[in-house]
């Protein structure tokens, strides 16, 4: 197999310029609307008015086919705003950035999953049926992402963690014990503590003969890992793949389809997810907004391959290969477990088809008794605001712990527009006291379990690659509901009388920042 290079310095060095350029791009276009008018004013004095009606009549026909697209109402609403508002500005992004051809232009190849044994899948039907037998509601969830080609598991155990330094020290020990294959997929990876402590074992491991292959997002390591830090990487014989780089398009700004899974495979037997990176603020070592809070789950078992059937599936998307059929790297050895598991993903490729937003929904929808919900972001469609309401209505203990120290204040303010109706629907929303929560979980009637990579917002459900895990009835169920027990215990209620006394000006800021929050 060809061994691929990692990039130069210097290109590098050009995909940073590169980066920079597009967000100039987005101020030019302003700039251009405004010149574009004066100098009309100026030139065409006499039929500025025909010019100007031409120009807003085009906007308005492109704010009409963008109304006619599939997709997120609130994505579209923006585009409309914005080409209405200001149609020459908005008709340069759109024709930049505003297409669907952006999705499929990030030179991945439309790969399906590895196929799955005939066995497996009647196994997985079963699992299916079991489930519904005992909570139906959770075996329509199950069936549903089972029609999505994500498979049931049993045979597996789950340990949850509840902070990024006991992550860590369990991924650091089974990374330690590889002996077929390590699987890294991170939205980034950064130079400091953790990732010496990380690599000296991948290093290691890959000279007893361990394959080792690693995915990380291009604009999460723009500035997060030297030149020589990647070097090192690929010295060691390690397989590196950078995930969409900036640098490919100048006229098309990539801040958005980025990878922002976060996934860890080992031997097909133990698979990681949940919101931590790998980086020193996840453990704590670098205080960035207070404590950070985040979590992780440990998958053990045959429900490891899905996490295992992912990498893969994106590996061969970006365009690369494997030395062994996709069987090589399946478990090899049974577990014991209880209760059931199912790994899945999300994409731009599967749009309008949204698993994560749909599976959002209805665990709400489902919900019976306790909704408990972490999430660091807050923006989402009108739907998902409505059923968390419903459900407050209907006598659900709902509650949505966020940051009190948030490491970006304007998408806290955003997300401050939407609790006021929350608020008064009955949801509890606490915020947490210590620092920044950055854990995304969901934990319905002490039944099932969400954790994973996903944020409750648009570019979670819209524009990213996300990934996640359902538990169902396993014991990690109860370790994730007593650590959102300990997260309430160290928050304050964000109260309605809180949001009520915002000054007007923050109301207002807030207000315009919503309608850019799918940018944010």
């Amino acid at each position: 197999m060809r061994k691929r290079t990692l990039p130069q310095p210097e290109e590098r060095t050009e995909r940073r310029i590169s980066a920079f350029t597009s967000l100039s791009i987005c101020a030019l276009t302003v700039v251009a609307q405004i010149v574009i008018t004066l100098t009309l004013t100026q030139l065409l004095a006499e039929n500025v008015s025909y010019v100007c009606f031409i120009l807003e009549l085009a906007g308005a026909i492109v704010a009409i086919r963008v109304y006619q697209r599939q997709g997120s109402p609130s994505y579209k609403l923006v585009w409309m705003c914005l080409l209405l508002a200001l149609p020459v500005s908005g008709m340069i992004l759109f024709l930049l950035w505003g297409g669907t051809h952006q999705a499929k232009s990030l030179s991945l190849r439309k790969v399906p999953p590895p196929a799955e044994r005939e066995s497996t899948r009647m196994e997985s039907a079963a699992n299916v049926a079991r489930l519904n037998r005992r909570s139906p509601a959770w075996g329509r969830l199950a069936s549903y992402l089972q029609s999505r080609d994500f498979l049931l598991y049993s045979g597996s155990q789950a340990r949850y963690f509840a902070e990024g330094a006991e992550f860590f020290d369990d991924l650091v020990l089974h990374l330690q014990r590889a002996e077929i294959y390590i699987f890294l997929e991170y939205y980034f990876l950064a130079e400091g503590q953790v990732w010496d402590r990380i690599f000296s074992v991948l290093r290691e491991r890959a000279a007893a003969g361990v394959e080792v292959r690693i995915i990380f997002d291009d604009f999460g390591n723009l500035t997060r890992l030297s030149d020589a830090t990647l070097q090192a990487i690929q010295d060691a014989g390690i397989e590196v793949e950078v995930f969409n780089p900036v640098h490919r398009y100048v006229n098309r700004i990539y801040f958005n389809y980025r990878d922002h899974r976060k996934i860890a495979v080992i031997d097909g037997l133990y698979a990681y997810t949940g919101g931590i990176n790998i980086a020193d603020e996840y453990a704590n070592i670098l205080v960035r907004f207070g404590h950070w809070k985040d979590t992780g789950v440990r998958i053990e078992g045959a429900g490891a391959w899905g996490f295992a059937s992912q990498f893969i599936q994106m590996w061969k998307m970006i365009g690369r290969s494997l030395p062994n059929e996709d069987d090589y790297y399946r478990p090899r050895v049974e577990v014991e477990g209880t209760g059931w598991c199912q790994p899945f993903t999300d994409g731009p490729l599967n749009n309008p088809d949204n698993p994560i937003e749909d599976t959002y929904l209805q665990l709400i929808a489902s919900a019976q008794k306790m909704l408990y919900i972490t999430t660091p972001y807050y923006a989402v469609e009108e739907s998902m605001q409505k059923a968390l309401c419903i459900a407050a209505d209907a006598g659900v203990d709902v509650r949505l712990m966020v940051p009190a120290i948030p490491d970006k204040k304007y998408v806290y303010m955003v997300a401050e527009t939407y609790w006021g109706e929350l608020l008064e629907h009955g949801v509890k929303i606490y915020r947490y006291i210590p620092g920044f929560i950055h854990a995304k979980s969901v934990m319905v009637d002490r039944e099932v379990a969400l954790i994973g990579s996903t944020n409750m917002d648009y570019r979670t459900f819209q524009l990213h690659y996300e990934c996640a895990v359902l538990l169902y009835h396993m014991p990690a169920v109860e370790d994730l509901l007593e650590d959102m027990d300990h997260i309430v215990a160290q928050s304050e209620p964000y109260t309605l009388k809180e949001w009520q006394e915002r000054s007007w000006l923050r109301r207002l800021c807030a207000s315009l920042l919503r309608l850019a929050a799918i940018w944010f």
